[in-house]
């Protein structure tokens, strides 16, 4: 059978899923590891910290060995990672004298596969022949918001027929996707992500310019804005406005994960008409409305309508960025994907850090924590404005 470069980009939309899978599952049974391992919310913060920490210090490294390693191999291994990293989650727990130690261990792992990923996958893309990329960018992280849908959807309803008791069994079953991915990323064409004989930009040379750090400060945004919500929405849901945690899971992260999927699938289909400085710039002052909304409005019902409408608001941001950055540094290559992806992953990792650690001291407020990340969605609005204005001065 021969594959060809639309094969290739399917094997790369199922990554985002597997992305989705080891960021959003986890986050789903932190209240079950709180009373099943008897675990504090202080160390329940550290597992989002390790998982984002742990990609972006693989994206940092990545830079150093995907070339030389090549695409496909890399790909081929970022899967198995993921797909282990699940499994473990089922038997270390146990099999360590700490529970606790036997998470964080999973967690590394998957961790490692994720921020793997979250370098290939976009170059790859980027690089298979397409008449427009910022519709195909869109259209691929789409795909991890239907990834972060379907493991909320299809989660809540595994723990109601089967018990959340039986986690174990779900997580053995979400590996069998990266395990199948895997196989599929060992046939599949990958073309070459800059022209034959063009060197990509150094890190150094990345460095030295003004541009990139623009970038790289918007993408830390971008990450905090969307994950500051994310992987809290299910705690928040259940535990600070009263609901069932069934009723959380699908009204918090899974109403969320729609309607920013939502979002990047619309920008995926009408994008050559839609302007994508301005796109983000009202994105951006949604987001900083829905952060409000989820604050101040004493309703569950409309706070529960924050967090979908953030999910909205935080669709464009993340393939924005990297769109903005593949027009402004085509020279780029591996080194500015994963730069960038390390910036997405500080955001990933320090926005709900922030959200934990302020809710901590507020004796676990999660709005008093939400309010803090507010400075995020902020920034990246700032951000936004002034490289439109440096584009349109040096054009």
């Amino acid at each position: 059978m021969k594959y060809s470069y639309d094969c290739t980009m399917r094997a790369c939309f199922t990554g985002y899923i597997v992305q989705a899978i080891v960021n959003n599952f986890v986050p789903l049974l932190f209240l079950t590891f709180q009373r099943t391992y008897h675990i504090p919310l202080q160390q329940i913060t550290l597992l989002v910290t390790f998982n984002f920490g742990i990609q972006l210090l693989t994206d940092l490294l990545s830079v150093a060995f995907v070339d030389r390693m090549g695409y496909q191999a890399s790909m081929v291994l970022a899967h198995i990672l993921s797909a282990l990293g699940l499994i473990c989650l089922t038997v270390l727990p146990e099999w360590m004298g700490h529970p606790f130690a036997g998470i964080l261990i999973s967690v590394i792992v998957y961790a490692v596969g994720g921020g793997l990923l979250e370098v290939l996958v976009s170059p790859v893309v980027e690089a298979c022949p397409s008449t427009h990329k910022e519709k195909a960018m869109s259209m691929l992280h789409s795909f991890y918001c239907w990834g972060h849908v379907g493991v909320v959807l299809f989660s809540s309803i595994f723990f109601k027929l089967a018990g959340i008791e039986n986690w174990k069994l779900l997580a053995v079953l979400w590996a069998v996707i990266p395990i199948l991915n895997a196989l599929v990323f060992t046939r599949v064409p990958i073309a070459p992500v800059l022209p034959e004989g063009e060197e990509g930009m150094t890190i150094g040379t990345l460095f030295q310019n003004r541009t990139f750090w623009l970038l790289f400060v918007m993408m830390i945004c971008a990450g905090a804005s969307e994950q500051s919500v994310s992987q809290w929405a299910s705690l928040f849901a259940e535990k600070g406005l009263g609901i069932s945690k069934t009723a959380g899971d699908l009204a918090g992260p899974m109403a969320f994960a729609v309607l920013m999927g939502a979002s990047r699938a619309f920008y995926g289909n009408y994008g050559e008409k839609i302007n994508l400085d301005r796109f983000m710039a009202v994105s951006s002052v949604l987001c900083i409305l829905s952060y409000l909304c989820l604050v101040f409005m004493p309703v569950p019902v409309l706070s529960l309508a924050g967090c979908a409408l953030c999910g909205l608001s935080v669709g464009i941001m993340w393939p924005g960025t990297f769109s903005r950055a593949s027009k402004a540094l085509p020279a780029g290559g591996t080194a500015l994907f994963a730069l960038l992806a390390l910036g997405g992953d500080i955001g990933c990792s320090g926005g709900p850090t922030l959200v934990g650690m302020v809710s901590g001291m507020c004796k676990g407020n999660l709005k008093i924590g939400i309010l803090a990340a507010l400075i995020f969605p902020v920034l990246l609005l700032t951000g936004a404005k002034f490289e439109t204005k440096k584009d349109k001065i040096s054009s």
